[in-house]
């Protein structure tokens, strides 16, 4: 008799949620780096955990040097695909490698098989009951002779917006936030976001270093902080979860 009734109230306990998981899929910018105790560069979702309570994990798949073409063929978005469960969450940034017109296997044309490429990642997360969140890239540091910094992505980012607007996906648009902390820091000052170094001045690099596109442990812990004030505005019931996971 004692054990009829600890097997029932075993069943009537309440079940506990598993925890939803954050899939970050994306490029350099967004990557995790090698050796990240002496490697000066890091991508933004790599600090990303930094700002997330314990209620909620974060996976980091981007990869450097991939566009959304190349994550698909290369069947990383598919080894994602059977991970995902109902309440996840899926952050997409593309767009720096899809640009890259000289070569066959990232290019992608912005109107057509970028924009595919980013439906495809949007239907097939919510496929399995999880929710997409669309970033737009980052910014380059390129500023003009007058100070000016100017865009070098084209139309990928307008495209990103125009998805997101059509598939109700909620937006972060980085490079919006990236233009403004680029600007905040001015044409010099900016450097330290990125990666300058005269030879000889950090044991990483062996030769002179001026990467105006990726990002030193400031810049990306700059550009997460950027990228959690945002989500935290998001208020459709299905970014709750998410929304009370950020710190």
């Amino acid at each position: 008799m004692k054990k009829i009734i600890f097997i029932l109230l075993l069943f009537s306990l309440p079940v506990v949620a598993q925890r939803a998981t954050i899939y970050g899929i994306g490029d350099s910018t967004m990557a995790t780096k090698k050796d990240p105790s002496v490697n000066p560069e890091f991508g933004w979702g790599q600090v990303f955990p930094q700002f997330l309570k314990e209620t909620i994990s974060f996976q980091n798949h981007a990869v450097n040097g991939r566009s959304t073409k190349s994550f698909m063929e290369e069947k990383r978005w598919d080894s994602i695909q059977k991970l995902l469960k109902k309440g996840d969450y899926v952050f997409i940034q593309f767009g720096h490698n899809d640009a890259k017109i000289n070569d066959p296997k990232r290019y992608t044309n912005p109107h057509t098989s970028y924009r595919y490429n980013l439906v495809k990642f949007i239907t097939d997360t919510r496929a399995k009951g999880a929710i997409p969140i669309l970033f737009t890239s980052i910014a380059r540091r390129n500023f003009n002779e007058y100070g000016v910094l100017v865009s070098t992505h084209g139309d990928y980012t307008l495209e990103t917006r125009w998805v997101a607007k059509e598939y109700n996906v909620p937006l972060i648009d980085l490079e919006y936030l990236s233009e403004q902390l680029e600007i905040s820091y001015g044409p010099e000052a900016s450097k330290k976001l990125h990666l300058h170094f005269k030879k000889g001045e950090h044991p990483y690099y062996v030769e002179d270093k001026a990467d105006d596109t990726h990002l030193s442990e400031m810049g990306a812990l700059e550009i997460a902080n950027r990228a959690v004030k945002e989500l935290k505005k998001l208020s459709s019931p299905e970014c709750k979860i998410l929304v009370n996971s950020l710190k």
